[in-house]
């Protein structure tokens, strides 16, 4: 089946993490600018615009992006839903990381970007019941870290 870093896509073979990071990236861009160019998708990444140019090749090849050569870049209804899950998978692990655990916003920013490639549904709503928890908890003005240490 692949790495740990890659998913089944039911179009067509395997995306790897990079991809998942490109359709996040793309899904966001075309939330706040409507027009996703490929010096956006750059700029956003940090990666060169070659590097963009070869990863939206690879993408279209597998049905999750439409792009021609200057012109803007579109993701398909398959493309959309695997930026959004990741959109929503790293906004989750984020805040896990910051309001729970109370790591750093720049430290949970960057481990969120790793963790939300790895993490299985089951596991990742599992942590959403168990924010769901600590925050309902009738003791929830109580630090949760804090009051870890007692046990």
């Amino acid at each position: 089946m692949g790495t740990q870093s890659e998913k089944q896509n039911n179009n067509s073979g395997l995306i790897s993490s990079t991809m998942e990071d490109y359709l996040k990236a793309i899904f966001e861009l075309d939330k706040l600018k409507r027009v996703v160019r490929v010096k956006d998708i750059a700029k956003k990444l940090e990666v060169k615009m070659p590097t963009v140019t070869g990863m939206l090749k690879k993408l279209e090849e597998r049905g999750l992006v439409r792009h021609k050569k200057y012109e803007f870049v579109e993701l398909t209804v398959t493309g959309a839903f695997f930026g959004n899950e990741m959109r929503r998978r790293h906004a989750i692990l984020l805040r896990f990381l910051t309001e729970i655990l109370k790591v750093e916003i720049k430290t949970a920013a960057e481990e969120a970007c790793k963790l939300e490639h790895f993490l299985s549904k089951g596991t990742l709503e599992n942590l959403i019941d168990f924010m769901d928890f600590v925050e309902a908890c009738p003791r929830a003005q109580e630090r949760w870290p804090d009051r870890s240490k007692d046990c």
